[in-house]
């Protein structure tokens, strides 16, 4: 049985979708969040590949002591990083349902501070 929560984050992810698509020169930047972790993966939605992920759960050791929000936004570093080095400079970002605060925020300002731009 699906919560009231989930359905109306299922409702807004589709709505949100309807207008976001990634491109080869523009892919597609998806967030999942989450109680624990923080995965984002660069998407070009064309071809259905996905060109560069990164999780919270590679950075198990140096994650210790840190917040949520701190450890996202070195995800987000991390996956800028990986987006750098594979040739792309602009990104299209989708939210996945959440709203833009805190955590995913965070993994965002991180992707911005590498130089990609949304």
């Amino acid at each position: 049985m699906l919560t009231k929560k989930s359905l109306r984050r299922r409702k807004i992810r589709y709505r949100v979708r309807k207008k976001i698509f990634g491109t080869e020169n523009r892919p597609r930047l998806s967030v999942y969040r989450s109680n624990k972790e923080i995965y984002a993966q660069v998407i070009d939605d064309e071809k259905g590949l996905t060109l560069a992920s990164f999780s919270s759960r590679k950075l198990k050791d140096d994650v210790a002591g840190k917040t949520k929000s701190e450890v996202s936004e070195l995800v987000g570093k991390e996956l800028g990083k990986l987006t750098k080095d594979a040739g792309i400079t602009t990104i299209v970002f989708d939210r996945g349902g959440y709203l833009y605060h805190g955590r995913v925020k965070s993994l965002a300002d991180g992707v911005r501070s590498e130089g990609i731009i949304f």
